[in-house]
């Protein structure tokens, strides 16, 4: 459902995450090598929230095992920008991960 802010004030805009208090976030996914330990999983995931997510202000929800897919967006109100898409999408493919897939930015409250 998109909605439409017309003739709304800024209190139900804000309600409403739309206009100005819209937030972009993206998708992204891929693959490891199959057959890694789960020791191997864990230091990675580890190390990927701590050299990309973190420093960068942004949150991951997500799942997977060798095959991982999610949305990231910010911690805080705001928008991802492409330089987060680009800085993620880099170290994924410079720190092992293969088939790695980012979506362009959406709204993610109100995604159609």
């Amino acid at each position: 459902m998109k909605v439409t802010a017309k003739n709304r004030s800024r209190r139900i805009r804000k309600k409403m995450r739309v206009d100005e208090f819209q937030e972009l976030g993206f998708d992204i996914a891929w693959k490891l090598k199959d057959g890694i330990s789960g020791e191997e999983l864990d230091a990675f995931i580890d190390k990927f929230f701590a050299e990309s997510i973190q420093p960068n202000g942004l949150g991951f929800g997500g799942e997977g095992d060798t095959l991982w897919h999610g949305l990231i967006c910010t911690q805080k109100l705001g928008s991802c920008t492409d330089e987060h898409r680009a800085a993620v999408e880099k170290w994924l493919t410079d720190n092992g991960a293969t088939s790695v897939a980012v979506s362009d930015l959406y709204d993610v409250w109100w995604a159609e």
